[in-house]
């Protein structure tokens, strides 16, 4: 039986088979061929956004999502019969069908600045190369939607300004640079109180003078654009075209109604905002939720200050009394809002920080940097939920099974985006970038179990 153009359910035609042939010549096999073909044809999106929920100074796993006997607290059924976590989540417990957990993630970078660096991008430091983002990447590979920034940073990292340079875009270009906001659950500054209750809260970027209407905006835009005209044709600059771009932007979410009301947290209720907790890290969650489902498509959302999650003394206290409970009550109201508002399916959450901790507790009763088996928790966006990815030893110090890397995590979610995970970027000197770097400069893999 000849199998040609028109033979059912065949993905290979006889003319696909001569082409393989020839590409043989430049040492593409036809197993390398039909995976390539595989990959194409499972690019359809089903993630349209992200939020990134970020434990800066790195969580225990063994404290968190992969609990052992070298934690001080008992592992506690969930809502998926056969995964446990730390009895300190009691309410993402109750989420679990819609997360999953991966516990045996590897990476090369034990120190904050270089781990932070390596998290964000893949991507061991070098002297003379800076590498973009995933959040970068992602905005770059599926443009914006609306009038909205398509790329935020709720707070600052609170580590310093070169941990902000990470999440950039670096020679992508400052356009898929994340938009910096500030606390909106801080008294004073850019946010009104009256009777200890916050009124509202302004964006610096997105706030005209009290001064100024709209109208009156509209009024000088147009007289500017006179004399920005008659000033082009004396002093004709070629880069008038990539300001042009950047100022119209900026003043599409300056005037925009909807912009402007998507960074309103103070329009949801109060049954709302106190199910995030009235703290920074569930309002910035909060905000996010509200971004997201204005069209913005990544959204790292901070809370925690000065690498909160650095337990390296009192971890026990530290985590029971301070770090968990925000963290609980902030990730299962996120979950839970996104599933009730119809955003779950569409929107990808990732919880994780640079890396995990020891497995044993040092003298100070803390925990010490331990970047060789950590754990992430993520979900939604067409993820699959209740699954667990890789294992970890009895002690949660290093992996047993199916180990998985930074560049893995990014495949996965490049590929709910629909976004080639394969491709690379030419960096300006001249050398490939992969976007989804792994291990030992390896391309990452999705995670099959989640997609």
């Amino acid at each position: 039986m000849r199998c040609d153009e028109n033979c059912p359910g065949g993905h290979v035609s006889r003319r696909d088979f001569l082409r393989v042939g020839a590409l043989s010549g430049l040492g593409i096999t036809l197993s390398q061929y039909l995976e390539i073909e595989a990959m194409a044809a499972n690019t359809k999106p089903t993630a349209q956004s992200c939020i990134l929920l970020w434990l800066t100074g790195g969580p225990s796993q063994v404290d968190t999502w992969d609990p052992k006997p070298t934690s001080s607290f008992k592992p506690i059924s969930t809502k998926v019969p056969g995964i446990q976590i730390s009895e300190l989540f009691p309410k993402i417990a109750g989420q679990m069908d819609k997360l999953s957990i991966v516990r045996s993630l590897t990476t090369e970078e034990n120190n904050h600045d270089v781990g932070t660096q390596y998290a964000a991008t893949g991507h061991r430091p070098n002297p003379s190369m800076k590498f973009p983002s995933f959040p970068s990447i992602i905005t770059k590979e599926v443009g914006r939607r609306n009038s909205m920034p398509p790329y935020v940073q709720v707070l600052e990292m609170p580590t310093g300004k070169e941990y902000d340079d990470y999440f950039k875009a670096q020679f992508l270009g400052a356009q898929y640079d994340p938009m910096l906001i500030p606390n909106p659950n801080r008294p004073g500054g850019n946010v009104t109180q009256l009777n200890n209750d916050i009124k509202s809260f302004d964006v610096p970027d997105l706030s005209l003078p009290g001064s100024l209407s709209v109208e009156e905006v509209d009024d000088r835009r147009s007289l500017l654009k006179v004399v920005d005209a008659t000033y082009r044709e004396r002093v004709p600059r070629a880069e008038f075209s990539g300001m042009d771009t950047f100022v119209d932007e900026a003043w599409k979410m300056i005037l925009a109604p909807d912009v402007r009301k998507a960074f309103d947290i103070t329009q949801e209720s109060e049954k709302t905002r106190a199910a995030y907790g009235h703290h920074a890290f569930g309002q910035s969650a909060l905000l996010a939720r509200r971004l997201v489902e204005a069209g913005s498509r990544f959204v790292t959302s901070g809370g925690y200050y000065t690498q909160s999650w650095d337990t390296h003394g009192n971890n026990d206290r530290t985590m029971r009394d301070h770090l968990t409970p925000p963290c609980d009550q902030t990730v299962s109201a996120l979950v839970e809002d996104l599933h009730q508002r119809g955003l779950l399916d569409s929107t990808i959450v990732i919880v994780m920080g640079e890396f995990g901790r020891t497995a044993d507790v040092n003298p100070n009763g803390g925990r010490d940097h331990w970047c060789f088996c950590w754990s992430v928790l993520l979900g939604g966006g067409g993820l699959k939920g209740g699954q667990v990815i890789g294992a970890s030893d009895k002690h949660g110090a290093y992996v047993t099974d199916r180990g998985v890397s930074m560049g893995d995590i990014y495949a996965t979610i490049y590929k709910a985006f629909g976004i080639d995970w394969t491709k690379e970027y030419m960096h300006p000197i001249g050398r490939p970038i992969k976007i989804a770097n792994a291990l030992n400069d390896l391309t990452g893999k999705p995670l099959h179990e989640l997609i």
